[in-house]
């Protein structure tokens, strides 16, 4: 996102408070629009339909049914989409943008292809529901795997002002939309929150489009031997399913989830304090986008082009040294406006809870939640730094140590009972970005030896 970034950060050089905010305000909402905006719209539609007796038999199915939408839409997509990132990034680098866009439309007509086929045998065997249900599920998931791609171009579009108003509008459309048809019961929510999705879609589409351009139509170039690397497609997927590895248990243990509409199993034990607390990451990645992304970014190329354009040793590692400041600073930064963030919503938990119905007694879980995903946020951090120094293999291991304790610990916890609940996620989170931390620190204090020496 550091293209975006680099324009965000332009409304902080003019030395105002308004720009500051400004700035900080579109990078938190850009940096993780489609995840919390999703949230907060699911969320919205229950509090705004909690005191029509009406909507509360459809409340539940609805907010099941898109979480399912969103889970399985993530994993599916998740190997593709480092690989495609890394395929952009190398085109960019490359000076060959006028590839981006054909390569583009082919990913979108490979994931269409396999999420529809996949949706289309799934809802025939396990769902029974009606048939515009189904049809409303086979199109959710289609268009939310083709979002997901389509967000990866993001990056390139300087135009942060257009993606902002983009999420915004089809968020604002789908909450409209859904409240508009809530008079059809689930299908009317359901066919809401899609039409506002699509939305969303057909308007970043319309963003690229007029950014990229080519003279072909479509191309799969990405799908080239030498452009799959399998690391990324595994750090991909198992860092998707070490995010949801806790929810499935959660939801497919009979002791701890209900049947809300079958066969889609929910646990509102667990489900609303974990959603409730993402909400808590946008102070966090607005930080780490404008810090960790963007400021990193810049010292990362001077670094490099210094080395290549041959600079005096002492100017390198005069370069080098800012760089490893900038990602203390970084770190720091993260830690200090997320972990105040924290704090805030710690001390105003219980009327938190009460503003979205819920009950106070999620309070403890919702406490534990809050401090995992903080948490969170710097494990993203260090997986983005991996990525920029290209140690693939680092940040494998990290989603799979992520992956593996998550589903240890919260198998573990439900053993010990609910008061152990939500302990599970948070250690997985804090262990992993423990690791990582020193896994970064490792790398960076050999980073000048393994430049000259190995390369």
């Amino acid at each position: 996102m550091a293209g975006i970034g680099f324009r965000l950060r332009a409304l902080m050089n003019n030395e105002s408070f308004t720009g500051l905010i400004q700035a900080y305000g579109f990078a938190g909402i850009i940096s993780s629009g489609p995840w919390v905006l999703s949230i907060l719209g699911i969320l919205l539609i229950g509090v705004l339909n909690a005191e029509n007796p009406s909507a509360q038999p459809f409340i539940g199915e609805f907010q099941i049914s898109v979480t399912y939408l969103m889970a399985f839409s993530l994993l599916l997509t998740s190997p593709l989409q480092l690989i495609f990132a890394r395929f952009v990034a190398d085109r960019t680098y490359e000076k060959k943008e006028d590839l981006i866009l054909p390569n583009l439309l082919g990913v979108i007509l490979v994931v269409t292809i396999v999420s529809g086929s996949l949706a289309v045998v799934l809802l025939s065997i396990f769902f029974k529901g009606s048939v515009l249900y189904r049809l409303l599920m086979l199109t959710g998931f289609v268009i939310l795997s083709v979002s997901w791609i389509v967000m990866i171009i993001l990056s390139g579009l300087k135009a942060y002002g257009g993606v902002l108003l983009a999420f915004l509008a089809g968020y604002g459309f789908t909450l409209a939309v859904s409240l508009k048809l809530k008079a059809f019961g689930l299908v009317g929510l359901l066919g809401g929150f899609i039409i506002g999705q699509g939305m969303l879609l057909f308007i970043l589409l319309y963003l690229v489009l007029r950014t990229y351009s080519s003279k072909q139509l479509i191309a799969f170039d990405f799908l080239k031997r030498d452009q799959i690397f399998l690391s990324l497609a595994a750090t991909g997927f198992f860092y998707n399913l070490a995010i949801w590895a806790d929810k499935l248990l959660f939801w497919f243990n009979t002791r701890t989830s209900i049947v809300i509409i079958a066969p889609l199993r929910g646990s509102e034990l667990y489900d609303l304090p974990i959603f409730l607390a993402y909400l808590s990451i946008l102070p966090g990645m607005a930080v780490f986008l404008l810090r960790m992304e963007t400021d990193f970014a810049e010292r990362y190329e001077k670094f490099y082009r210094s080395i290549a354009e041959g600079a005096p040793l002492h100017r390198i590692f005069q370069i080098y040294g800012d760089m490893t400041w900038v990602i203390r600073r970084g770190f720091f930064e993260i830690f200090k406006v997320q972990g105040m963030t924290v704090i805030i919503l710690l001390a105003v938990g219980e009327g938190l809870l009460n503003w979205v119905h819920i009950s106070p007694n999620y309070q403890m879980l919702l406490s534990i939640d809050l401090v995992a995903v903080g948490v969170q946020v710097l494990l993203l951090a260090v997986l983005n730094l991996l990525f920029y120094f290209d140690y693939r293999l680092d940040a494998l291991y990290l989603s799979l140590l992520f992956a593996l304790s998550n589903i240890f610990f919260t198998v573990l916890t439900q053993y010990l009972g609910p008061a152990f609940y939500g302990y599970g996620f948070a250690g997985s989170v804090v262990l992993t970005a423990l690791a990582g931390l020193i896994v970064i620190s490792r790398r960076l204090d050999k980073l000048m030896y393994a430049t000259f020496m190995l390369r």
